[in-house]
């Protein structure tokens, strides 16, 4: 039998590093790279607790969902609801940093400038629902060679900036600007509407999923840090919010190809969302998947009411805050009334739970008073 962990593992890794991979360098060189550094170790370690706690839910239950299932399912229709917004926010809030992400690195890669980032935003949403319309088999077959060309293009950043860093960029700290790489971090680590589809790669092969879980967010934390290393150390406080622009054209493609994998799982989730627990069909799921982001993402341009990072850490704390409560919340539950014998557990940690609930409200509080 063919060993699936590895497309398994690029729909998890590939849904993770998106558009807030491109926005760490930013809001690292805002707080400092020591602070930065430190967010993204807390956050890993959060965020791979939950995967853990969320993958065992996956696991417990029979049938195909999406996480507002999962959260009827051991919730209650309120606990549909509230990871419906949650689902719907997030993901919605992340296409539309996608489609101003990829707009402004595709006009970038073929003219050197901007101004054509509205155009090449509309084609990349053309092409991307082409995509989403073909599905989950189209996604197993491009995720992995994605991510064989982002760490390709990784490689080729570090030989060539490796040599420019300047230590002392790498030092400074901001008290004043401590919080502000939480909201975007936590954004980058997000990736939750994707294991029900690694649980789908991995079909008949579940006792991978743990594994899989654990590279799937470790790799992210790897990549963030060692990027931020780069583009902070080189380029100090003078780094864009979409980092890529700095290092030139060529390497700017590494943004695209992100944001490509990134925003073709998540559109593949939320389409499911509304197939398998909303019971829509697939041509309304698919409409509603590619076209609502596609009229935000207008709105927001043309009455430039946020900016790409703004969204995304908007988005991480909101979306993700919400999202990990409501998963530890499952996952007692679904320890009490699943229906399948999973192939790992977590143990409930009342104190952890605890902790982890109250980070994730105090950041919202934190993003809307800072």
């Amino acid at each position: 039998m063919k060993n699936k962990f590895f497309p398994a593992l690029a729909v998890l890794v590939g849904t993770t590093i998106g558009a807030g991979f491109l926005g760490i360098p930013y809001v690292v060189s805002k707080a400092g790279f020591p602070i930065g550094f430190a967010y993204l170790v807390l956050v890993f370690a959060f965020m791979l607790l939950i995967k853990f706690y969320l993958g065992e839910v996956v696991l417990r239950t029979k049938g195909n969902h999406q996480l507002s299932g999962y959260a009827q399912i051991y919730l209650g229709k309120t606990g549909k609801y509230l990871m419906f917004f949650a689902m719907i926010f997030g993901i919605y809030s992340a296409l539309i940093a996608y489609l101003i992400g990829e707009g402004q690195s595709l006009s970038y890669v073929f003219f050197g400038n901007l101004n054509y980032s509205l155009y090449f935003s509309l084609v990349f949403w053309i092409v991307m629902t082409v995509f989403t319309y073909i599905g989950l088999r189209a996604l197993k077959r491009y995720e992995l060679a994605a991510m064989i060309i982002v760490f390709s293009i990784l490689a080729l950043i570090l030989v060539f900036f490796f040599g420019k860093i300047n230590i002392s960029n790498l030092g400074y700290v901001h008290i004043r600007n401590m919080f502000a790489p939480f909201g975007v971090i936590l954004f980058s680590f997000l990736a939750f509407s994707a294991m029900p589809e690694v649980r789908r790669v991995l079909s008949g092969q579940e006792k991978l999923m743990k594994k899989t879980i654990f590279f799937g967010v470790f790799i992210p934390l790897l990549v963030y840090s060692l990027f931020s290393i780069i583009i902070v150390g080189v380029f100090g406080k003078n780094v864009p919010e979409i980092s890529t622009l700095v290092l030139g054209r060529g390497f700017s493609i590494l943004g695209v190809v992100t944001m490509f994998t990134a925003f073709f799982a998540l559109s593949i989730a939320i389409r499911d969302m509304f197939r398998f627990d909303f019971k829509l069909g697939r041509f309304r799921g698919w409409l509603l998947c590619s076209f609502t982001p596609l009229i935000l993402f207008l709105v927001i341009y043309f009455f430039k009411l946020v900016s790409f990072i703004q969204i995304l850490s908007i988005a991480g704390v909101i979306s993700g805050g919400l999202t990990g409560i409501l998963t530890l919340l499952m996952n007692i539950r679904a320890k009490q009334l699943g229906k399948r014998n999973p192939e790992y557990s977590v143990g409930i940690n009342w104190g952890i739970i605890l902790v982890m609930s109250a980070v994730f409200i105090l950041a919202v509080v934190l993003e809307f008073l800072f």
